[in-house]
């Protein structure tokens, strides 16, 4: 999967790269902005009650 982002990213290595790690970030922030606080409401892991 990597080697065909790489294989379809134009220009050249220098500017894959800058878009590859643009890319990653774009993903990691989606991440982070959508899909984790998405899932901390559906998940009942932090719901935790210790009994005494």
């Amino acid at each position: 999967m990597y080697a065909w982002i790489w294989r379809h990213l134009p220009g050249p290595v220098v500017v894959r790269l800058l878009m590859s790690l643009l890319l990653i970030v774009l993903i990691v922030l989606g991440l982070f902005t959508e899909v984790f606080p998405w899932a901390e409401r559906v998940l009942p892991f932090l719901q935790v009650t210790v009994n005494q």
